[in-house]
């Protein structure tokens, strides 16, 4: 579910949000689906509790996840803006490198058939 690039110089609470935000997108966890306990996901990846707390702590004021505290850690069901928020985010990514290309002299149409379109 979840994997870590130790080496990285990304902080490792960044690469959980981010790995956790990525199976959402992917459709591997979906809303209102439990995840691992803080302790729980610590000692699988092999950090410190204090580590995914701060991810988690990130990820619910973010919305993406609500943490209940008899029941456990769930992704929210109010995900859509984010995946809203995601799509948006790649589509302008895609417009900025169609600008880029079409600076370089590339028409629009050579772009559609290098991508399959």
């Amino acid at each position: 579910m979840i994997e870590l690039d130790y080496q990285s110089e990304k902080p490792i609470y960044e690469q959980i949000i981010n790995e956790i935000k990525r199976n959402i997108i992917k459709g591997s966890l979906k809303p209102q689906e439990q995840i691992p306990s803080i302790r729980e996901l610590a000692s699988t990846l092999g950090v410190n509790p204090n580590t995914v707390k701060k991810s988690y702590n990130i990820l619910e004021k973010e919305n993406i996840i609500k943490s209940y505290s008899t029941k456990g850690t769930f992704i929210s069901n109010k995900i859509d803006n984010f995946l809203q928020e995601s799509i948006n985010s790649c589509y302008n990514n895609i417009d900025i490198e169609v600008k880029r290309l079409v600076d370089l002299g590339i028409t629009k149409q050579e772009i559609l058939e290098r991508i399959g379109g």
